[in-house]
């Protein structure tokens, strides 16, 4: 059996599953419940100074559907722990010392006041906590007091708390980073530069989720009025994977360890979260929509997964797919793909069709047969290998894409394949080389 233990950080658990600082990991019965059911660690959900603050009474969720009723994304407006500091830590403590093998990491957020950071950090460390996590995500209410991602949209302010955090804790800091920037790698190094030993991403997305068309009021809404959330779910799994993906392969922040974060809800998508170079994987919308227990499917499909491909530790694939992940002026444009429709699975529902006639490139036709059925075939000579028909076909597997070999001709261009022009830089249509060579 593979081995899906972590060591991230020097911070061992039985898995590279945490749960992220959120509702689920607010109090000691919660937390308490998630390690009963497997998760490997959790992030303690955000601590603050006292006074405490208050939450809305009130709708703090709200949810984007699949046609199925299927949670995709879902928004909060629910601020940091609304429980006084001392009642975190004694439940902190004894968590700790009843999971001694399980990863606890406190998530704080405080004034970017240097007092403030050296004031709450031995308290933590107190605990038995494994490390800090500081949030300079949380794009809604602390941002607005100048914490959370109003810290995090500033990488001046990040190295500075890293920093502090790092002269008054001898615990691992991890900084939790914002998706609302530009470019996320401008955080990191900032993180980096002051000495954290890790960044966790992406936090959540500003977002609105929608108007109630009866009332004229967004929602959620207290009292008739609304405000921005945080939105998170599997629809953000490919922003959060961009993000990942740009700091792994980013040569100033290269080999920073990352715990990734957005829309995970399958073993398949931590999975990928490793690949592209993460050690461990943090959690809350899976969580929240099917219970904790959902870790042990992660878990087992995982294993089996690492024992299908001789994968024997997380090290062993971890960051193989950052190097795939490059710049477009790299991709091979001499590369061909087509189109190729599997006539057994196909259900003649013409939706590759109508999208590819209405939309794409006018590849696909159908004539009827013998019995008057409808048979969708490829023209080869149209098809630019786009993938438009693969993603809207109703039966998996029923439309791929063929890679043309070396020497085989396109139908399209007439042009044989070859490898001579692999890179962007070499190639005859580069704007540069064409007006290199219109130059007098």
């Amino acid at each position: 059996m593979a081995d899906i233990r972590s060591n991230f950080l020097g911070i061992r658990s039985p898995n590279p599953f945490w749960l992220a600082s959120a509702p689920p990991t607010d109090k000691e019965i919660n937390v308490t419940r998630a390690f009963e059911a497997g998760w490997g660690g959790v992030v303690w959900k955000t601590l603050g100074e006292d006074p405490h603050v208050v939450n809305v009474n009130g709708p703090r969720y709200s949810t984007l559907l699949s046609q199925d009723r299927r949670v995709m994304g879902l928004n909060n407006i629910e601020l940091i722990t609304d429980r006084p500091l001392q009642i975190n830590l004694e439940e902190m403590t004894r968590v700790k010392r009843a999971w001694p093998d399980r990863a606890l990491i406190a998530s704080l957020m405080v004034p970017c006041v240097e007092e403030s950071w050296k004031r709450i950090l031995p308290m933590v460390e107190d605990t038995g906590a494994d490390g800090i996590e500081l949030n300079f995500g949380c794009p809604h209410g602390m941002s607005e007091r100048g914490m959370g991602a109003a810290v995090g949209q500033v990488p001046e302010y990040i190295q500075m708390v890293t920093e502090w955090c790092k002269h008054y804790s001898r615990l691992p800091v991890i900084v939790k980073l914002t998706p609302n920037i530009t470019d996320v790698r401008f955080p990191a190094r900032a993180a980096k530069a002051g000495g954290a030993d890790a960044v966790s991403l992406i936090n959540t997305i500003n977002s609105v989720m929608g108007v109630n068309l009866d009332t004229l009021v967004m929602h959620p809404s207290t009292d008739g009025k609304g405000s921005h959330g945080g939105y998170c779910g599997p629809a953000v799994k490919p922003i959060a994977q961009n993000m990942v993906a740009e700091i792994a392969r980013d040569p100033q922040t290269a080999g920073l360890p990352i715990s990734g974060i957005g829309g995970i809800t399958t073993w398949r998508d931590a999975a990928e979260y490793i690949a592209l170079g993460c050690g461990t994987v943090q959690v809350c919308t899976a969580a929240m929509v099917y219970g904790f227990k959902i870790v042990q499917d992660m878990c087992d499909g995982l294993s089996q997964y690492m024992d299908a491909h001789g994968f024997q530790t997380i090290e062993d694939f971890q960051g193989r797919a950052v190097p795939t992940v490059r710049d477009w002026k790299d991709l091979n444009l001499n590369h061909i793909d087509k189109a190729v429709i599997d006539q057994d699975s196909c259900i003649q529902c013409g939706r590759c069709h109508v999208v590819c006639e209405d939309t794409s490139h006018q590849a696909i036709f159908y004539q009827k047969g013998d019995a008057g059925e409808r048979r969708f075939e490829v023209n080869e000579a149209e098809c630019v290998g786009c993938n438009l028909c693969v993603s809207i076909c109703p039966v998996p597997d029923t439309i791929s894409m063929r890679s043309l070999q070396p020497g085989e001709v396109d139908a399209r261009t007439g042009k044989t394949v070859t490898g001579e022009y692999a890179n962007w830089t070499t190639h005859p249509n580069n704007p540069s080389r064409v007006a290199a060579q219109m130059s007098p």
